[in-house]
């Protein structure tokens, strides 16, 4: 069992947030919580295909979500400087 919608909302838009400091990106509030979300998923995906599974708690899923968007704004920037 997951962590929950509302606890995923506040997990993401912290790990968004925190992304956003460590990257220095300027981003609001409904942006950060979808970084963190977005970003959550994409990497535990990317970890589960390396046989990586990260625990379903919230420590384990804040550093995964921090990560995940820290990669995401990674990623929009690599494609937004070849435009």
């Amino acid at each position: 069992m997951g962590l929950g919608l509302i606890l995923s909302i506040i997990i993401g838009g912290l790990a968004g947030w925190i992304a956003s400091m460590i990257m220095k990106a300027d981003t609001g509030l409904i942006t950060n919580i979808v970084l963190g979300i977005v970003g959550a998923l994409v990497l535990n995906l990317l970890l589960q295909l390396l046989g990586i599974y990260a625990a379903e708690r919230i420590i384990p899923q804040l550093i995964v979500g921090i990560a995940g968007a820290c990669l995401l704004i990674f990623g929009f920037r690599a494609i937004a400087r070849r435009s």
